[in-house]
């Protein structure tokens, strides 16, 4: 049995099988999130809770990509100091 996983920047991160669990983790990482302001819990975890919850929706994961790829190229641009990736 292969294990879930989600790829962003190249890295692979495993998540839950089951729908219902993806589900809750990413619902309780975007409500934890949204109480940012209390110790422990922070704002980096409602973009988190996105990504995890775009593994169930096509339309939030096609443009989780689009996100992921313009992100990257902004990055290389600006590392190896190229204009391309910008715009």
């Amino acid at each position: 049995m292969r294990r879930r996983h989600i790829r962003i920047l190249g890295r692979h991160i495993p998540v839950p099988q089951s729908v219902a669990m993806r589900r809750t983790l990413g619902g309780g990482l975007v409500a934890g999130g949204i109480l940012g302001f209390l110790p422990v819990l922070g704002f980096w975890m409602v973009p988190l809770g996105l990504v995890v919850l775009s593994q169930d929706s096509a339309i939030v994961r096609r443009k989780r990509r689009q996100l992921e790829v313009k992100i990257l190229r902004r990055w290389k641009a600006s590392r190896f100091g190229t204009d391309k990736g910008k715009g």
